[in-house]
């Protein structure tokens, strides 16, 4: 630290030369004055932070004179403790055999029973790995048959939809094979039951000739009576567009016998015959596409009384006209089925 006697002299000798050098000396070394003046500041302070310091130390080294009497007091008081007789250290000695024998007996018993327990741990972790493979084999089924379950419910609420657009159109469908009977049986009102009926079967309606009401015996030649009946009949499938027409000529059993000049070599062939002649006559001064018109004989073969009875055979002798409404409709869905 700087004293008086050194910064007094410095202080005369810079008041001395401020006379005599110019304003540039004067301002250099005012500044040198003023850094000395802080350094002198800055030891002061240094000198008051040593002083309590000091004072610091000083207390702590009485706190540890003090504190280290009284740890020499308490080791010698634990000296005189620890200080045993030979009976008293010869029994300890002996009951820390004991002790340790026990213990290595105990160690033996519990290494054994380690064992067991490793042993059932060992197995414990065998069915918990067995149950877990097991709980993932179930779950993934359970997944697999969850996505078969929602895969099947799917298709079934499709069928249940396609199902019932089904039953519409098969009710659709029924109703208008029932307004074409109705409307067969008005156009042919006075003809039923008097040789001809018309029935409804298997979607379709049936016109079925007698024998008596269209030809004579053993010919194709349809009579006037029946030809008035077929006109009618005509002149409403003419209407009726969207209706095929099947014309099925049915015989006897009995034998066909030609008379001399006739073409008819059978059964087959006169059933051919009548239905062909009937489909001349429905189309004759009609404007009823060709197309839908199908002609077939079925000889015998399809009787509607097996017997072998006069009556029998009359109700055989028959010509059916089958008339069937578009089921175009009907078939796409049962085919997507």
């Amino acid at each position: 630290m700087i004293s008086r006697k050194i910064i007094l002299p410095v202080v005369l000798i810079a008041l001395t030369a401020v006379s005599c050098v110019t304003g540039k000396r004067y301002n250099s070394l005012n500044d040198r004055n003023l850094m000395l003046l802080s350094e002198r500041d800055s030891l002061k302070a240094e000198n008051v932070w040593l002083s309590m310091s000091n004072r610091e130390l000083t207390t702590k080294t009485m706190q540890l004179t003090e504190e280290t009497g009284r740890l020499t007091e308490e080791y010698e008081k634990a000296q005189a403790d620890l200080t045993l007789s030979r009976d008293e250290v010869s029994r300890l000695t002996t009951r820390y055999d004991d002790l340790q024998r026990a213990q290595q007996e105990l160690v033996a018993g519990k290494a054994q029973e380690t064992q067991r327990l490793l042993a059932e741990l060992r197995q414990a972790q065998t069915d918990l790995k067995q149950r877990e493979d097991l709980m993932r084999d179930l779950e993934m089924n359970l997944d697999t048959k969850k996505a078969t379950l929602e895969e099947l419910t799917y298709e079934l609420e499709r069928r249940n939809a396609r199902l019932a657009e089904l039953e519409k159109m098969l009710d659709a469908q029924q109703k208008a094979v029932k307004a074409l009977k109705d409307k067969v049986s008005d156009a042919l009102f006075g003809f039923e039951n008097n040789g001809l009926t018309v029935t409804m079967k298997n979607g379709q309606v049936y016109v079925s000739m007698d024998d008596k009401l269209l030809f004579k015996t053993g010919s194709y030649e349809i009579d006037a009576n029946g030809r008035t009946a077929l006109r009618k009949l005509g002149a409403l499938l003419e209407k009726n567009t969207d209706v095929t027409i099947s014309i099925e000529g049915h015989t006897d059993d009995v034998p066909y016998r030609a008379a001399p000049g006739q073409q008819i070599l059978d059964n087959w062939d006169l059933s051919v015959k009548r239905a062909t002649t009937v489909v001349r006559v429905l189309t004759q001064d009609t404007h009823i596409n060709p197309k839908r018109l199908v002609a077939s004989g079925r000889s015998e073969y399809m009787p509607v009384d097996a017997n072998k009875t006069p009556d029998a055979r009359q109700k055989n002798r028959r010509t059916e006209i089958i008339l069937t409404p578009d089921l175009t409709g009907l078939y796409k869905i049962l085919e997507s089925y």
